[in-house]
């Protein structure tokens, strides 16, 4: 039985969309349980040798963004959005409800980030 309350516990808890990621032009985004960046690492060439990943993450400059699922939703639907390199921090909010904002540029689109 406990076993069975730990699943919906889990369940309850990955339902809930924390997060969002929005372009400004169009809308295009997604929302989701998932905010992940992916930092490139360079060697003294600038040859690019590996990504570091950093889950539950805010934007950062120099990094790129992916917001949305863990797991695959369904055949119909995207499972989330990434970003290219952030370039630029536009504005950067956290409020005191604990929601926070970010607003920033990549190299052709402005986004706007959310934690609920």
């Amino acid at each position: 039985m406990e076993d069975l309350y730990e699943h919906i516990k889990l369940v309850k808890e990955m339902s809930k969309m924390p997060y969002s990621l929005k372009r400004e032009r169009d809308g295009a985004g997604d929302s989701g349980t998932m905010s992940k960046l992916f930092i490139p690492i360079y060697n003294s060439e600038g040859k690019l040798i590996d990504m570091r990943e950093v889950d539950d993450a805010r934007p950062q400059v120099g990094s790129v963004l992916r917001v949305g699922s863990n797991f695959a939703r369904s055949y119909s639907a995207q499972d989330w959005w990434q970003t290219t390199i952030i370039t630029e921090i536009l504005e950067d909010t956290i409020n005191e409800d604990g929601s926070e904002y970010v607003r920033f540029r990549t190299g052709n689109s402005i986004y706007e980030w959310r934690k609920f």
